[in-house]
């Protein structure tokens, strides 16, 4: 009887990288030009600077590309599977975070009108501009309706300057804003004390000023938590954007509920539930005189309570939720059902901060992970061209793959670099057809 052994033979042979497939990301952005966009919009390198913006760009981007969880993955991951790459000459992480704080613009302290607790926040005009300049190259400005939705999220963290949250944790609460609900417009950040609710009118004002800027269109469509349901917010909006959807809390608008004579059943994701909708005139005693007064539409949902306790201002056994909007077109259920879709911001937040490092930010100021914050969601509006593009090229990809399957069915790649008649070809070892 043969012993059941088996002896391995190592053989040795020129590299092999692990992640063939990031060359053809790599590949396609260069098509699209976006070493071009960086260089136009950021400052220049010193003429003895061994890297480009693109060198530290790409860099970056191969740590969520190849599976990375933290920039210092370039050395200790990743640096033998890029070497003697054509598309990337990867950079230190040294380097990489040096380049990234030197973009860095100053935090901005400012306080409320009655309160004594400094509040931090932090933009940056720089990456402001590459973002849209590269969401215009993606040509999401081109779309028949344009809708933002804004919405803050607290990223725990337990850095030099953080401070505690409503939810018992250190961290940042920076303010998002996206478009079309799939790409990310804005980010300001916010230190853990800032309330969403706080300053909100001032950040808007920016994102429509820096719209302006950039000539883009009148926004169609905004919508909201119930944090934007202020007057200051409500003003600016009427002005900016065709029309606004924000959610409201009950105990400022529950006294118009019973107001409310038909109710409308629909469903959603949570089940069944009832819709109706009356006109109301808020903010009544901030307006200050008739001509700032306005008449809005209240769209209020309903659903039984699991327990049927009798509330007691509303003297029966429902659940009540409210939209305020100046939409007297569509039908109730089509609001409450647009409404419903911002729930997908959650969605984006989960995305960006567990495929794109936003759990694991680098620096320990508030200014300088703004600058990391800008340059992983730029990552996240190029993945959605790059999954888009390949998963039309290639059966085994489809475009709503998140980027742990996208690395295991397609990055994850056998292949070398050879030279062949003066030219550079990829090798690739794989049974799949590759299509680019």
């Amino acid at each position: 009887m043969l012993p059941n052994t088996t002896d391995v033979k190592i053989i040795k042979s020129d590299p092999i990288s692990a992640f063939g497939g990031a060359n053809f990301v790599f590949d396609y952005l260069n098509r699209m030009n976006v070493d071009q966009i960086c260089n136009e919009a950021l400052p220049p390198m010193p003429n003895q600077s061994k890297y480009s913006w693109k060198d530290i760009f790409y860099s970056l981007k191969s740590v969520y590309l190849c599976g990375g969880g933290c920039v210092e993955d370039l050395q200790s991951h990743l640096r033998t599977h890029f070497a003697n790459n054509p598309f990337v000459k990867l950079a230190s992480p040294d380097t990489v975070l040096r380049r990234l704080s030197q973009l860095a613009e100053q935090t901005q302290t400012c306080q409320t009108k009655r309160g004594v607790v400094a509040h931090q926040y932090c933009t940056n005009s720089r990456l402001e501009g590459l973002n849209i300049d590269i969401l215009k190259k993606l040509g999401v400005f081109k779309s028949g309706k344009l809708t933002i939705d804004y919405d803050n999220t607290i990223v725990f963290n337990e850095k030099q300057d953080s401070k505690m949250t409503y939810k018992k944790g250190y961290g940042y609460q920076p303010g998002v804003c996206t478009i079309n609900e799939e790409h990310i417009l804005y980010i300001e950040n916010r230190n853990g004390n800032s309330d969403a609710k706080s300053f909100q009118a001032d950040t808007l004002e920016r994102v429509f000023d820096l719209l302006e800027s950039k000539k883009i269109k009148k926004i169609d469509y905004f919508r909201a938590d119930a944090a934007s349901y202020q007057f200051d917010v409500i003003s600016l909006l009427q002005n900016k954007v065709g029309y606004f959807y924000i959610g409201c809390r009950n105990s400022y608008v529950e006294k118009h509920f019973s107001r409310v004579a038909n109710w409308e059943k629909m469903e959603d994701k949570e089940g069944p539930l009832e819709v109706g909708s009356i006109d109301i005139i808020p903010f009544k005693k901030y307006a200050g005189t008739k001509k700032l007064v306005q008449k809005y539409r209240l769209v209020v949902k309903r659903k039984p309570k699991k327990d049927g306790q009798i509330d007691l201002f509303t003297h029966d056994a429902y659940e009540y939720r409210a939209i305020l909007t100046n939409d007297f077109d569509q039908d109730t259920k089509s609001v409450a059902a647009f409404y419903n879709q911002r729930g997908n911001m959650e969605r984006q937040f989960d995305i960006l901060k567990n495929d794109f490092g936003w759990n694991n930010m680098p620096f320990s100021s508030l200014n300088k992970n703004l600058v990391f914050l800008y340059f992983t969601a730029i990552f996240r509006n190029l993945y959605n061209k790059v999954i888009r593009y390949f998963s039309e090229r290639n059966r085994f990809l489809k475009p709503n793959f998140r980027m742990k399957k996208f690395i295991f069915r397609f990055i994850t790649l056998p292949a070398k670099w050879v030279k062949q008649g003066r030219q550079l070809k990829l090798r690739i070892y794989s049974s799949k057809d590759y299509h680019t």
